[in-house]
């Protein structure tokens, strides 16, 4: 089984397969927002320093909130998948909806990103490491072992 994923059946044969946000980074997020927080507060007296310790408390209790809402950016079974939509949502594509899975890789600036790309007509959903707390490369193999498996293909 691959880092990430979470499978109801042994890897050889997977029957449904879940990639979160990592945990640990969810944490982060949520005890930065507490430590904003406590910042704000010693900022009472200045009210610009005050404004802007409290748009930075919005901000990443917002990132912090989403994490804890919607970890679950994908999920996928012999059927098809299920990707976060929108802040916190979710939204079910059979295997037929889906056109192409593929990994976008690219180097700007000296660094290396990787997004899961999935196509599904009108929409692409785009998951990052973040996202899936995998490899994308990793998750596109998974994806189409488990697509092959349900027969669509």
């Amino acid at each position: 089984m691959r880092s990430g994923a979470f499978s109801e059946q042994p890897a050889t044969s997977p029957t449904s397969l879940r990639w979160r946000v990592s945990p640990g980074f969810t944490a982060l997020k949520c005890a930065v927002t507490v430590v904003l927080a406590v910042a704000a507060y010693f900022f009472a007296g200045d009210r610009s320093a005050l404004t802007a310790a409290l748009v930075a408390v919005v901000v990443a209790g917002a990132y912090a909130l989403r994490d804890l809402l919607a970890p679950v950016r994908l999920a996928a079974d012999p059927h098809g998948l299920t990707v976060v939509s929108g802040y916190a949502g979710h939204r079910r594509l059979e295997w037929s909806q889906v056109e192409r899975v593929r990994v976008d890789a690219r180097t700007r600036a000296g660094l290396r990103s990787e997004f899961l790309e999935i196509d599904a007509g009108d929409t692409l959903y785009l998951l990052s490491t973040y996202d899936l707390n995998a490899r994308p490369a990793d998750v596109a193999e998974e994806l189409a072992r488990l697509r092959t498996a349900g027969g669509s293909g």
